[in-house]
């Protein structure tokens, strides 16, 4: 671990100067340099002073808890292919269902359709990338082409169809996947 270069980008982040962090852990400016260029190490009694200064601890600054994943390409991706239902189901942030929405690339075939949903709580939210879709809620039917979305509350049984074929992006929430 860099300790100095951790220390600086903690003090900038605080929109310190070097002396301003200095003069409140009662230290030199030019000590704060040396330690931020790794010239020289606080004890730990100091640097305990230095992180109180940045608002944090020993044991918060030394954790190294891998950074959460933000972006997601295609490599990330989890596919699915239903072939009674002709269609594909892409999974566009793996483990989502941990979330408190799930977003999935739905890909219906000509004919293709989705696995009625019962009733449950949460929202749906679609918008169609390509073709067009019939949003079945409850008995009525609701018709979407490509540019145009759809939200419903899943309080009613739901599902799906694509006479010709469509591709659209599905958020669920809480995921149902």
């Amino acid at each position: 671990m860099d300790i100095g270069a951790k220390i600086k980008e903690l003090r900038v982040l605080k929109g310190l100067t070097q002396e301003e962090l200095a003069d409140r852990a009662e230290l030199s400016k030019g000590f704060i340099s040396q330690v931020e260029r790794d010239l020289t190490s606080p004890s730990i009694a100091t640097l305990t002073d230095i992180l109180q200064c940045l608002g944090t601890t020993l044991g918060a600054f030394f954790n190294d808890a891998p950074e959460e994943q933000i972006v997601f390409t295609k490599a990330d991706y989890f596919e699915k292919h239903d072939g009674e239902l002709k269609n594909d189901i892409r999974w566009i942030i793996p483990n989502a269902q941990k979330n408190g929405m799930e977003p999935i690339i739905l890909t219906l075939e000509a004919g293709g359709s989705t696995y009625p949903d019962t009733p449950h709580e949460g929202e749906e939210f679609g918008y169609v990338l390509s073709g067009a879709v019939q949003v079945h809620i409850g008995g009525n039917a609701h018709r979407a082409k490509k540019g145009e979305s759809f939200y419903f509350v899943s309080d009613k049984q739901h599902y799906i169809t694509s006479a010709r074929g469509a591709t659209l992006l599905w958020v669920s929430s809480p995921p149902s996947f």
